[in-house]
């Protein structure tokens, strides 16, 4: 049954710990955006599409989200309880840190498995739709911006150029449109002044040119008989097509077979078919470099063995000087197209290889972020019993510092885990190795009422030390002077 301790505590960390979780969901965000922020500019999308792609981001950004808001609300609340002299009162009423960060230890539990189901079966799915929708919006065209006084060339078969234009971007003047019919000539339109503007449909830009000229030229480009025609109009109606501009959504057939797209279900076969193939590429190596072998015919062979009583010290010494050149280039022709082969089936190897690396290093990946819940969280609490400071000060600064430790130990691990420095499991593993000892540390420290972070205990340190080295003087001088 829920004690009124365990609702205390609960209590206390519901608040921090939703505000964190929208926080780092945030900053985590935003970071994603800068990363792609010049494939995104410019390209003219509709309103639905953008809140899409947000929430395509922030999903997959959960994972790493809770384990960084878990570390900074536990640090906050137990910082908190500990500023307010809660945590005296409990201590002095009987009851041990352990019983009273339980709770808190089995909701990082609860947060654990949350992490996991999602990174096992949403992130492969909102992976999936997210690499489309990016291949998508990267690449298509950016959206029309058609500026004064320089030539616009987006628009295919077409390069426009504009002198004069409103506000708006409605009525313009000065205006020339290349059309490329790659023909003898492109046709030219000149205008003093018209209107440019999208038709209802969104797919044509439709121009209603004024007072201008249209220049053509027509007929054969192997002779010299050709027209040319100008024609004086007052008013001109163009549509050029702008369908091209318009966000096309490709299918998800093609983004299917990645490792980031799978569950932990999917990827257990997938690495086993993967690893059977490495007995595949030995018997493809025998296979493609015995042909280059030529006494590897007679091996099997009813032959006998050559029994003579003194043999040349080497086969070379019974050629001539021209035999011996004819067989240097043949051997040396031999080991060239051996050379040739096995460069082709180790680049082959080698990305059977990244792709089993890959494979594995996702398959990990489904379980470190749930790992880093409750191990980030036996870093927080003891962190901030000890500390005892609430508030987004000096919580928000060591979290901060545990957290990119924290980063920069999975990146690390998972790039010398890719590059096959490290096996899979150490390298996705490595942020646990380092940060488990840690809270297990601060854990003993906090149980321990240490006074790890108290500036004053250190100064009574320091003053030891200082008065131990005073007195050494001291005792130094007198034996001197006796």
């Amino acid at each position: 049954m829920i004690k009124k301790l365990d609702k205390l505590i609960l209590r206390s960390f519901v608040g921090p710990f939703i505000a964190t979780f929208l926080i780092s969901t945030f900053v985590l965000v935003m970071q994603y955006f800068w990363l792609w922020i010049d494939d995104l500019v410019g390209k003219g999308l509709d309103f639905f599409t953008i809140m899409e792609f947000i929430g395509l981001v922030t999903a997959i950004t959960v994972p790493l989200a809770l384990p960084l808001s878990m570390l900074l609300s536990s640090i906050m609340t137990f910082g908190k309880l500990g500023e307010s002299f809660e945590l005296v009162a409990i201590k002095s009423a009987g009851i041990s840190l352990e019983r009273f960060m339980r709770p808190l230890l089995l909701v990082s539990f609860f947060l654990g498995g949350v992490a996991f189901l999602f990174a096992n079966n949403i992130i492969p799915v909102v992976n999936l739709k997210r690499e489309r929708m990016l291949y998508d919006i990267i690449t298509s065209k950016p959206a029309l911006n058609i500026k004064v006084g320089s030539f616009y060339d987006k628009i295919e078969g077409f390069v426009i150029r504009v002198g004069q234009k409103d506000k708006e971007s409605k009525n313009i003047g000065d205006v020339v449109i290349f059309e490329k019919n790659y023909d003898l000539q492109d046709n030219l339109l000149t205008a003093k002044t018209g209107t440019m503007e999208m038709t209802p449909d969104k797919l044509s830009m439709e121009f209603t040119l004024r007072d201008g000229y249209h220049y053509e030229e027509s007929g054969s480009s192997r002779g010299d008989n050709t027209q040319f025609v100008r024609m004086h109009f007052k008013t001109y109606r163009k549509l050029l097509d702008m369908s091209s501009f318009k966000l096309k959504q490709s299918g998800e057939e093609g983004f299917k077979y990645s490792p980031q797209m799978l569950t932990f279900r999917q990827l257990i076969p997938a690495i086993d078919s993967l690893k059977r193939q490495n007995s595949f590429y030995q018997k493809r190596t025998d296979n493609q470099l015995l042909p280059y072998i030529g006494f590897v015919q007679y091996q099997d062979s009813s032959w006998q063995k050559y029994s003579a009583k003194k043999l040349p010290t080497s086969y070379l010494a019974t050629l001539s000087d021209s035999i011996k050149r004819l067989a240097y280039m043949q051997a040396l022709g031999q080991i060239n197209r051996a050379n040739s082969d096995l460069d082709f089936i180790s680049k082959d190897y080698q990305s059977l290889q990244n792709s089993i690396r890959s494979h594995l290093i996702e398959a990990h990946r489904k379980f470190t972020l749930s790992v880093a819940c409750i191990i980030l969280f036996m870093i927080g609490a003891p962190l901030g019993s000890i500390i005892r400071k609430g508030g987004l000060g000096s919580p928000l600064v060591f979290s901060i510092i545990f957290f990119v430790l924290f980063y920069l130990l999975n990146t690390i691990g998972e790039r010398l885990a890719r590059q096959g420095v490290l096996s899979c499991f150490a390298g996705m593993w490595l942020s646990t190795f380092v940060l488990l000892p840690v809270g297990l540390f601060l854990t003993y420290k906090a149980i321990r009422d240490s006074q790890l972070f108290n500036n004053e205990a250190y100064f009574r340190s320091f003053r030891k030390i200082r008065l131990l080295f005073k007195k050494k003087e001291i005792i130094e001088n007198t034996e001197q002077a006796d």
